[in-house]
């Protein structure tokens, strides 16, 4: 058996506890493809997972970690040989089968997508779940048929991780790009990572008529809630938002006015299933459409030895950009 550390959570009737314990091969779940973990990354959910914080976890005990990156040692799955490097993010991993945050990971091959050459495992989790989600709202725009000829896009939360990420990715796209942000500080980053104009949060922060003046042609939404509604009432005729957050409410205080009046259309984005071919692309998209230099920018790496403290941290708001964990 091969030994490993992880980070483990445990829960009895009395105690919720999180700490690193060793393991071995032995006690790792089923799968078909097993891989040594090379880098993880801290993602708000697994900082909800680590505290308790927030109902993340489906079973006990839980390795958290809903990103990671590594190399293949063993495969049952004719795709996959050892050697290969690959990645998993979503797909229950880190909440229903344990996850990244460990040295070691057996998981399902329907979960895993071979990394392109043009992406280091290390530039993956920079991007993980958060980048993979904007660009799933930019193939969602896309496959509805916008282009930027249509006119001017608009990020909401534009200076998180999905909507840093949306922001880069609709300028490499050509596109124009409005990024709302709630702090004028931010104003230099958007612009250095592809905003065209800066929009301020309170502006789309308070209700609204259901029908506005008409601004944007796209739209991705990270937000939910009152923006979300602003958003809408200020698309144009034809015009598409993609919504894939809720951290302004998971009520929707809209009409059916930019829907049935201006053909405006609401498309959901989620990013947990693991829909193997559109994952396929995207990370294709991902490697020839992020800089390497911008991803870089967004990313502190650490040892595994501080995961844990860091973890805690970023559900207090004390964390800026992306935080990767390095293996040893």
């Amino acid at each position: 058996m091969t030994s490993f550390r992880a980070i483990r959570i445990e829960k009895s009737s009395e105690n919720y506890s999180t700490d690193y314990v060793d393991m071995t091969d032995g006690d790792l779940m089923a799968g078909d493809v097993e891989v040594d973990v090379l880098f993880s990354a801290i993602n708000y959910k697994d900082g909800l997972a680590i505290t308790g914080k927030g109902p993340v976890v489906r079973r006990f005990p839980m390795i958290p970690g809903v990103d990671l990156a590594g190399r293949v040692t063993r495969s049952e799955r004719a795709e996959f040989a050892p050697g290969d490097i690959v990645v998993a993010t979503g797909c229950g991993v880190g909440e229903a089968h344990y996850g990244g945050f460990a040295q070691r990971a057996r998981l399902s091959g329907d979960w895993l997508v071979k990394l392109p050459d043009a992406l280091s495992p290390a530039r993956a989790m920079t991007v993980g779940t958060a980048g993979l989600t904007a660009i799933f709202c930019v193939l969602a725009l896309e496959a509805h048929g916008l282009s930027p000829a249509a006119g001017l896009a608009v990020v909401s939360g534009a200076s998180g991780g999905v909507g840093s990420f949306a922001v880069a990715l609709l300028a490499k796209a050509g596109w124009r790009v409005a990024a709302i942000t709630g702090s004028a500080r931010e104003a230099d980053y958007l612009r250095a990572i592809g905003a065209a104009e800066i929009l301020a949060r309170e502006d789309f922060s308070a209700p609204g008529k259901a029908l506005q003046t008409q601004r944007f042609a796209a739209g991705i939404d990270t937000v939910g809630g009152v923006t979300l509604a602003n958003i809408l009432s200020q698309t144009q005729f034809d015009g598409a938002v993609a919504a894939c957050g809720n951290v302004g409410g998971m009520d929707l205080p809209a009409s059916v006015a930019p829907f049935i009046l201006r053909g405006v259309a609401l498309l959901g984005v989620e990013s947990v299933r693991p829909r193997l071919a559109l994952r396929r692309d995207a990370w294709a998209r991902i490697a020839t459409d992020l800089d390497p230099e911008m991803i870089d920018a967004m990313c502190e790496v650490i040892p595994f030895d501080q995961a844990l403290e860091r973890s805690r941290a970023i559900v207090t708001g004390k964390i800026r950009g992306r935080v990767v964990i390095e293996m040893p």
